[in-house]
């Protein structure tokens, strides 16, 4: 049994020093790796991702941790700064890209990407009209075709995650007023789900949403904003015991008041 400790929407500022770190020390001892889904900072700057990084160093140290960025994160244009300040506690931010990992002889992939908006069927945008439209419209395919290629990446792995910021389904979304659900997320995300079928997704973004969701084709998918989940992080159990990879929301949690 995998055991996947995840958060989102930490959103750090200079002033969260401590803010994490008490609610984080036992995540060591419930998980096998811990996954971060994007609004690491408020306002995307290295300093926040230095308090960042320190709240997060023992958990780095004694599990492997990757996280994506979210739109949070680009506010100041100096996301690449935020990258490199956590790398140097090894957080592993990915966009486009996959790591493997082995937890008691099992390989786990994981493809981490932001994600974008644009909407889901009967309620979407079109690559039309407008530059600006069309703009935004390319960029979330665009941004769902690095998903794509980090989950090729990892095809042949035991068990496969997918860890996003922006919502791949309406599902997670329930709560939130319509009229934003094209600028929490894309069907565009889901059509990659479905079409690598990763034993679960994880994504955050959507603070008025909910946790639990399914894409068409039936792949895992909880929303792991820590506002949704008002608990310092969610666990799940990905079970290899029954055939295929069973998804499971785990009894043990994070603390509370994070």
């Amino acid at each position: 049994m995998i055991r996947v400790a995840a958060v989102g929407d930490v959103h750090v500022g200079r002033d969260s020093r401590g803010r994490l770190r008490p609610h984080l020390k036992h995540l060591p001892e419930r998980a096998d790796l811990f996954l971060v889904a994007g609004d690491l900072t408020r306002r995307g700057l290295p300093e926040e991702a230095e308090v960042l990084a320190e709240e997060l160093r023992e958990v780095a140290d004694a599990v492997p941790t990757f996280a994506v960025l979210g739109n949070h994160d680009f506010e100041s244009g100096r996301e690449q700064e935020v990258v490199e300040v956590l790398a140097g506690v090894d957080v592993q931010v990915l966009e486009g890209e996959a790591m493997v990992v082995a937890v008691d002889g099992t390989t786990v992939g994981i493809a981490g990407a932001k994600g974008f908006g644009g909407g889901f069927p009967g309620a979407s945008g079109s690559e039309f009209g407008e530059p600006e439209m069309k703009a935004f419209m390319r960029h979330s395919a665009e941004a769902a075709g690095r998903l794509d290629a980090a989950l090729a990446k990892i095809a042949g792995e035991d068990v496969r995650i997918a860890l996003m910021h922006y919502s791949p389904t309406e599902d997670t979304l329930d709560g939130e007023r319509l009229e934003i659900y094209p600028f929490l997320g894309s069907y565009f995300l889901a059509e990659v789900l479905d079409r690598h079928a990763p034993d679960l997704a994880l994504h955050g973004h959507a603070h008025a949403g909910s946790e639990k969701g399914l894409t068409a084709a039936g792949v895992c998918v909880r929303n792991v904003a820590q506002p949704v989940l008002g608990r310092a992080y969610a666990t799940f159990c990905l079970d290899r015991g029954r055939g295929d990879v069973a998804c499971e929301d785990a009894t043990a949690t994070g603390e509370t008041g994070a």
